[in-house]
């Protein structure tokens, strides 16, 4: 059965938006009758009929509908500094939304190769995941932040930063984080963080951690860390 994405649904009858019902009637060619799924990407999922299959205003009636209250008992935020080639970045967000993520912030650090990004484009990465792992809620895209910004948050859970230097007191996200603990994870750019950028994290309450002996890119240590927090709260 097909998805679409519909955040603002609220009662039994709903005309999905000009893009939806061109993809749905146009592309997908369902008719008058089909059955189709909305997801509302924040914790519903709705059988629907098609009622009136108009390519620009595609009207459908919810025939039942599934509701989760949480995600998981944990939140995950994992802050991403954006690569140069933003493909690479996509694919952290494609992946990051079918592993399971509550946000993602995208923030610029003293070695960051890209210091502007679209948030629109990103936007329907995101939707196009949430929509293809039948997820039932949908990750936050906050707006792009410094890292002056980012270390300042005021998050309530553990708190890490992820580098390739070479330290004593860091140790492997598996032994320090604990099941079911809020987490955020800071993920540097392509020329990792500064020195200085680690210490002033540091002094704000983050660990130093690795995620891996190999040195990963940064969308694949976005995904690493993502899977690994996943994993250890099965």
């Amino acid at each position: 059965m097909h998805i679409f994405y519909t955040p603002d649904i609220k009662n039994d009858f709903y005309t999905l938006s000009q893009e939806e019902s061109k993809h749905c009637v146009r592309v997908l060619r369902l008719k008058t009758g089909d059955k189709v799924q909305l997801i509302n990407g924040k914790g519903k999922l709705f059988v629907c009929e098609i009622t009136d299959d108009n390519p620009k205003r595609c009207s459908v009636k919810i025939i039942e509908t599934t509701e989760k209250k949480e995600r998981k008992p944990f939140k995950l935020h994992i802050a991403v500094a954006p690569v140069k080639n933003i493909n690479r970045f996509e694919i952290f967000l494609e992946k990051a939304t079918e592993i399971g993520i509550d946000k993602i912030i995208p923030f610029v650090s003293r070695y960051s190769e890209r210091k502007t990004i679209k948030p629109e484009r990103l936007e329907k990465v995101i939707i196009a995941a949430t929509k293809q792992s039948k997820a039932f809620f949908k990750p936050v895209l906050s707006d792009l932040i410094s890292f002056e910004e980012l270390i300042n948050t005021n998050f309530k859970g553990e708190k890490y930063i992820a580098h390739c230097y070479d330290s004593d007191t860091k140790k492997h996200i598996k032994e320090v984080y604990e099941k079911g603990k809020d987490v955020l994870i800071l993920i540097g750019p392509e020329g990792d963080f500064s020195q200085e950028e680690i210490k002033q994290a540091v002094s704000k309450g983050f660990k130093e951690i690795s995620l891996s002996d190999s040195r990963l890119r940064t969308e694949t240590a976005g995904i690493t860390a993502c899977q690994i927090i996943d994993f250890m709260n099965v």
